[in-house]
C-alpha cells in the first residue's frame, strides 16, 4: 500500500480493506480454536455457533469483494496498490476456507461417542495447536508486512504435514484393531485431512504476503 495518496479518501478506502481483513483473520482464529477444542472435547452444543461464526466469515469475505470491486473501478490501481487488491483478494478467500474446513471439522464430532480414545485426541489435539500457531504466524505476516516471516512460516508447513500424516496413521492403526468404530475413526480422518489442507491455505496466505510485498512469489 502506497504511503500516502493524492485523495484522501483513496488511502481510506485501503485502510478499510486492511482492516476488514484483520477482523475477518481473528474471526478464523477464534472459529478454528472453537472447533478444535469441540473437537478435543467432543463438545457437541459448541456446533451450532462455530457454524454461525463461520457464516460471519463468508460475510466478510463478500464484504471484501466489493470493497475490492469498487476500489478497481474507481481508483485504477497500480504498482503496489494494485498488488495489495489482488492480494488482499486472495487471502480472504484462503481465510474462508480455513474456516469452512473448521466448521466441517466441527461438524464430524455430532455423530462421535463422548469416550473417545484420549490418546488418539492428544494427536489431533496437537495438530490443531499447531496449525492455529501457523494461522497467527500467517496474520502477523500480513499486519506486519513481513516478507522474513512469511518465508519461515511457509518452512513449517512441513511440520504441518509430517504431523498430519502421524495423526493419521494412529487412527488407521486404532481402526485396525477395533475394526467396529469405522465410522468414527472416518470422521477423525477427515478432521486430520481437513487440518492439513488448512495448513496449505496459510502457507499460500504467506505466499500473497510476499508477492505484495516483493512483486513476486517465493521460489520453491
Amino acid at each position: 500500500m502506497s504511503d500516502e495518496h493524492i485523495v484522501k479518501s483513496y488511502d481510506e478506502e485501503l485502510q478499510h480493506l486492511n482492516d476488514s481483513l484483520v477482523q475477518m483473520g481473528s474471526l478464523t482464529e477464534k472459529l478454528l480454536h472453537d472447533s478444535m477444542n469441540a473437537i478435543t472435547t467432543v463438545d457437541k452444543d459448541a456446533v451450532s455457533k462455530i457454524v454461525e461464526s463461520d457464516v460471519k466469515i463468508n460475510k466478510f469475505r463478500s464484504s471484501i469483494d466489493q470493497h475490492i470491486m469498487t476500489i478497481l473501478v474507481k481508483r485504477s490501481p497500480v504498482a503496489i496498490d494494485l498488488r495489495y487488491a489482488i492480494s488482499t483478494l486472495k487471502i480472504s478467500q484462503d481465510l474462508e476456507r480455513i474456516g469452512d474446513l473448521a466448521k466441517g471439522n466441527a461438524k464430524k464430532i455430532l455423530p462421535l461417542p463422548d469416550n473417545l480414545p484420549p490418546e488418539m485426541l492428544k494427536r489431533i489435539e496437537s495438530l490443531g495447536e499447531m496449525v492455529q500457531k501457523q494461522l497467527k504466524s500467517a496474520l502477523d505476516c500480513f499486519i506486519e508486512k513481513s516478507t522474513q516471516k512469511s518465508l519461515d512460516t511457509i518452512k513449517k508447513d512441513e511440520q504441518v504435514n509430517d504431523l498430519a500424516t502421524a495423526s493419521i496413521t494412529e487412527v488407521l492403526e486404532f481402526l485396525s484393531e477395533h475394526k467396529k468404530n469405522l465410522d468414527f475413526a472416518t470422521n477423525l480422518l477427515f478432521v486430520c485431512k481437513n487440518l492439513e489442507r488448512a495448513g496449505d491455505h496459510l502457507s499460500r496466505i504467506c505466499q500473497n504476503v510476499h508477492y505484495l510485498i516483493e512483486g513476486d512469489y517465493p521460489q520453491k
